[in-house]
């Protein structure tokens, strides 16, 4: 009996370090993936692009690249976990897809008629959104570190946007400013919500942890928005304008077309990270991790676009690792409580066996 006692938590711990290394895994996908597209985003529109269908396609237009991982994932997966009702994943993935390409498209539109310091700003609202989603959706508990790490980041975000707004001051008029305010605000809570519903998904629809689950969660649903933005594309008439952007295009056609493939792969390999760390952690922990690539992307701007650098976004950058790292410590002391459960729960079952 005692060899049970003993083997009951080293298996635990070792189950736990394999997770913690898909969360970090999954996280270094996501902000690898989200600053590239973010800088690449950048790139686009600073250096003659000027079309939001064109950057809302290739938000999600590089769902092919992800064919054969998912073609391998489905081959290599035991298949006798229960799946949801086809009717079902239909519809989550209709919803999904339709959800993506009007958050795409908000984004945008929010992009092009804010400075960037003033969008940076607004998106930081996400995790104030995403707390009432997951509060209401996924019963989501909050502690003062969880609480701290919010507050944190958020004021970092705001002295990153504070200290640039001079920089990128807009000529816009004002009513097209307040449209990309409503538009970026939209975007965040839209950007919530699907954050919230994919975490519903995999608890009380899907569960499982399959990576070819994850795969295809985001694999149809791109499908869908890619669609969606093919039509808008079409429909507003931007396709023309491709041609003449293309030889406009400050580097050339080849640079042109590059910062769009790399575009749309980057935004991938960013949703599948997204995607991992709703499933391992929480809705709230992905949106934090997203809230902490926008200090680190303007950080990134002063060594590839050559942006001025100030204490301030220094302080910033480590307001931000303080926050991420309270999340992390929260994450790191619930994991603690629930192995100290299982092991109580592991010598309760034993005792009783042993009074039989």
């Amino acid at each position: 009996m005692s060899t049970t006692v003993t083997q009951q938590p080293q298996h635990s711990t070792l189950g736990e370090y394999k997770r913690w290394l898909r969360v970090s895994l999954y996280t270094i996908l996501l902000l690898t993936g989200q600053c590239t597209a973010t800088l690449l985003g950048r790139f686009y529109f600073a250096k003659g692009g000027k079309s939001k269908w064109i950057a809302t396609s290739v938000q999600s237009a590089g769902f092919p690249i992800l064919i054969p991982l998912l073609f391998y994932s489905s081959k290599s997966t035991n298949h006798d976990f229960s799946k949801p009702k086809r009717s079902v994943m239909i519809t989550f993935y209709l919803g999904f897809g339709l959800l993506m390409i009007a958050m795409d498209f908000l984004y945008s539109c929010g992009l092009s008629y804010l400075s960037l310091s003033t969008f940076a700003l607004v998106c930081a609202t996400q995790l104030a959104f995403n707390g009432v989603a997951t509060y209401f959706l996924n019963s989501q508990k909050f502690t003062a570190l969880i609480l701290n790490s919010i507050v944190v980041l958020t004021m970092s975000v705001i002295l990153i946007a504070l200290n640039t707004e001079s920089e990128d001051s807009t000529d816009l008029p004002k009513e097209k400013r307040l449209i990309g305010l409503f538009c970026a605000l939209a975007a965040s809570a839209t950007f919530a919500l699907q954050h919230s519903l994919l975490q519903f998904y995999f608890e009380k629809v899907a569960k499982t942890g399959v990576f070819s689950v994850l795969l295809r969660l985001n694999f149809y649903p791109m499908i869908i928005a890619s669609v969606g933005a093919v039509v808008g594309l079409v429909g507003s008439g931007d396709w023309r304008s491709m041609g003449m952007e293309m030889k406009e295009f400050e580097y050339g056609r080849v640079s042109y077309v590059m910062t769009l493939v790399w575009t749309a792969a980057s935004w991938q390999i960013a949703c599948i990270g997204m995607l991992g760390l709703i499933f391992e952690v929480s809705s709230l922990f992905s949106v934090v991790i997203g809230n902490l690539e926008l200090t680190i992307t303007p950080i990134l701007a002063v060594f590839v676009f050559h942006d001025k650098i100030y204490a301030v976004k220094i302080v910033a950058f480590f307001l931000a690792i303080w926050g991420f790292l309270s999340y992390i410590y929260q994450h790191y002391l619930d994991d603690q409580m629930a192995n100290q459960d299982r092991s109580d729960d592991g010598l309760q079952v034993l005792k009783g066996e042993e009074q039989i």
